[in-house]
């Protein structure tokens, strides 16, 4: 009998703890933040390609079609 109190009691804080995850999760003060967040993956693939831009402004004539030929056979 007390072993089926202490499963429901798991349950119930289980439940509340699904719960509050949810809520923290979802809050629109923190909306913002998880924005940002989302964007990070590619703030590493806008800086290389930044990179890559002027390092091409940089070289002369021939050397830059190379590099963009590299670049289109990838």
């Amino acid at each position: 009998m007390t072993i089926d109190i202490l499963r429901q009691i798991a349950v119930v804080l289980g439940a509340l703890a699904f719960l509050a995850v949810c809520w923290w999760a979802f809050s629109p003060k923190r909306k913002k933040r998880f924005e940002e967040d989302a964007k990070l993956p590619f703030a590493d693939e806008q800086e290389t390609l930044d990179k890559s831009a002027r390092e091409s402004e940089s070289t002369t004539g021939d050397e830059a079609g190379k590099k963009q030929e590299q670049g289109q056979d990838k």
